[in-house]
Formats: structure tokens, sequence, C-alpha cells
């Protein structure tokens, strides 16, 4: 069993063996294997495709299979390494110790977004994004949209899904109501387009906003958050489960386009009852 830290209580030796992990996965062609899978299984919910990692209910077991298949690689490479998680109600400006030189760098430059700080500047030599070929070569970031400024979500906002009793419903996609729809961030007052993750997402810009969002590492400092919430939510309801626990039925619109408890999630044949826990595996500091 290990520890998934705060990235605020990394040392710099700890942040140093987890970039290098990282930049290491990125060279043996580990990296970009796993961004293809991200944006392979980023199906929107005008698709009538099967959607399993996005704008449906298995939004949070098929990420965390999905950070777990990282750190199982970090930790191949470095077993002392773990993905640390960014607690963005807590570190919410530009200048948190995440965007420093040592860790992930900053924000892309006025004009082309381009990241030129850290370890994942494309003028350091070691990341250059091939995955995505609308985006540029160059890791790309916009922190805060200044020209169109958006912040990141408030405690407040997150305790608003959190406490949420119920998980999901039909129609189980963008426009569903429930705890998943209201941490995804699709569920949001028409006044405000982007809620919780999505929010996240829109504030780091670039190419943290589309399907190949893992392009950008913080993706999966991110997304250890989102777990953790996940965690937290099902402390707060013990007695609420997964939804749907079977099937939609014959006439509904989402049959075979969103999974119930126990169908398996591509590509890893897991299913969402399987990823609810995660004791003896990981923990959080």
């Amino acid at each position: 069993m290990y520890t998934r830290q705060n990235q605020r209580d990394l040392t710099s030796a700890q942040k140093k063996r987890f970039t290098a992990a990282v930049l290491e996965l990125k060279r043996n062609g580990t990296y970009d294997s796993l961004v293809r899978t991200h944006d392979k299984y980023f199906v929107p919910d005008r698709d009538s495709r099967l959607r399993v990692g996005h704008m449906s209910p298995s939004f949070f077991p098929w990420h965390r299979c999905y950070l777990l298949a990282f750190e199982r690689e970090l930790r191949e490479i470095d077993p002392s390494v773990s993905v640390p998680y960014w607690d963005w109600t807590t570190d919410s400006s530009p200048v948190s110790s995440l965007w420093a030189e040592d860790f992930l760098g900053g924000t892309g430059r006025t004009g082309d977004r381009r990241v030129m700080t850290g370890p994942f500047a494309y003028d350091k030599g070691n990341w250059t994004v091939t995955v995505g070929v609308m985006e540029a070569a160059y890791l790309t970031r916009n922190l805060g949209r200044p020209q169109n400024p958006i912040s990141l979500p408030t405690r407040a906002e997150l305790q608003w899904a959190i406490d949420e009793p119920v998980y999901d419903a039909s129609p189980w996609d963008s426009t569903a109501a429930g705890f998943r729809n209201k941490l995804e961030g699709w569920a949001a007052p028409k006044s405000e387009r982007w809620r919780n993750h999505n929010k996240v997402h829109q504030w780091i810009g670039g190419h943290m906003t589309g399907g190949t969002a893992p392009n950008d590492p913080a993706f999966w400092l991110h997304h250890a958050f989102v777990d953790l919430i996940w965690d937290r939510w099902q402390q707060k309801h013990p007695r609420s489960g997964y939804l749907p626990a079977v099937p939609p039925g014959p006439g509904d619109a989402q049959r075979g386009r969103v999974l119930a408890l126990d169908e398996p999630m591509p590509p890893w044949n897991v299913t969402p009852r399987e990823m609810f826990g995660h004791q003896g595996i990981y923990r959080y500091a």
C-alpha cells in the first residue's frame, strides 16, 4: 500500500522523482499510448456509441482505472513514486507551487500559449506533443484565461456536489441530475457553463480542454483529486450506490450507451463495482 500526497506537501526530491518518471514514460512511448486511450474513450453524449469515460455514470470508476494504469507504469520506473493530488479549491492561483519551474512549469506565453518553463517545456527537448494532430507540438496552457477570466471551483461549489445524495440519474448524460454530473461539471446553471471538474480543465486551458487532455501532466494531479472527492462522497453517503444498477431497458435511448454496475469497462474489462474501493492499493494523505 502506498500514499498519494497533496502536491503542496511534496519535497523537492519527490517532485524531481515524479517528473523524471513521467519523462521516462514519455521517452519510451507509454505516455502517448495512455493519451490515445483517453482520447479514444472521450465520447460526447450526442454520439450514439458507448460512453464510458465522460458524460456517463462510469466517469469515476473509469478514471480510477485509468489513473491506476498510469501509476503502475510510473512505479515500474520508480517504486517510490505515486500520483500526487491537487486540491484546486486551496491552491487556486497561477503562482501556486505546482506551477513552479521545479514541478509542472507555468502558464503559456502570450500569443501561442506555449509553456516555456518547467520539465515539460518544448524547448527542453523532452516533451513533444504527438497525440492530437490539430494541436501544437508544444504543450500549451492559459492559466486563468486572462483575456476572459475564469476562476477555479470554490469549496462551496465542490460541497454543492458532495452534498448530493443521488449518484446519477436518467438520462445518464451531460444533462443528468446527481453527484456524478455536479462533480464532472456539465450540470451548471445557465449563467455559468462549467462547474468543478470541467471548470478546472477550462481554467488550465490549452491542451487540457479536449480529449487529449493528458498531454498535460497536470491532468493526473487534477484527476487524483477527483478520485479523492469520490471517496469523500462515498463516506458521506454510504447507502448511495452506483447507478444505474442494471442496464437501461429496451426502448431506452441510453441502452448500450452507458454502463451499469456490473458491466465491464473497456479497455480494462473491469466493472464499476470492482472500482468502488482502493483499500490495499493506495491511500490519500
